[in-house]
């Protein structure tokens, strides 16, 4: 079964967006999200990084790092799937919560649902890289590997009646 998500506050996956608050340490900064950081590496080592870094929302810091009144570094297309690597990495290794989600999706494709990004996701023809969820299913492999599958998170199921069953479930509603 493929996986598909798109917005932050999709449950479960929405931790799998990049506008999901869920913050990282990398370079020597704290980001406020994985956005945050991809947006600012654009603009490494300039004040207009910085403005991104502290931007309020990641919605705000995507506008910043997409003004195209700036110049983008020059090695940004060879580096830019670099970067998301490292923001991705950066965020599941921090949030043990994200990251048993992250691990409980097994060997499942996960694709980001968009229809306007054939990059990053499947785009409107649905033939799009998908490279942000092949970044996701990479990682995955690596936290495997890693042995980091200590969260004990499993994704809830349907009891024989069709209620939610599992951790989350009201267990007021139990017969």
């Amino acid at each position: 079964m493929t996986i598909y998500f798109h917005g932050a506050d999709e449950v479960p996956y929405g931790c799998f967006s990049n506008f999901s608050a869920h913050g990282l340490e990398l370079d020597g900064h704290v980001w406020p999200t994985s956005e945050h950081y991809f947006q600012a590496q654009k603009f490494t080592g300039t004040r207009h990084a910085d403005l991104i870094r502290r931007a309020r929302t990641p919605l705000r810091a995507a506008e910043l790092g997409r003004d195209p009144s700036r110049p983008l570094r020059r090695d940004w297309e060879r580096v830019k799937d670099d970067v998301m690597r490292r923001a991705v990495a950066a965020k599941f290794r921090a949030h043990a919560d994200i990251r048993g989600i992250l691990l409980s999706t097994v060997d499942e494709e996960i694709v980001e649902d968009t229809g306007t990004d054939h990059y990053w996701g499947r785009g409107r023809t649905g033939t799009g890289r998908n490279m942000l969820g092949r970044i996701l299913m990479r990682t995955r492999n690596q936290l495997r590997a890693e042995g980091r599958d200590h969260s004990g998170w499993r994704p809830p199921t349907r009891d024989g009646r069709g209620r939610q069953a599992g951790p989350d479930a009201d267990r007021g509603d139990r017969a």
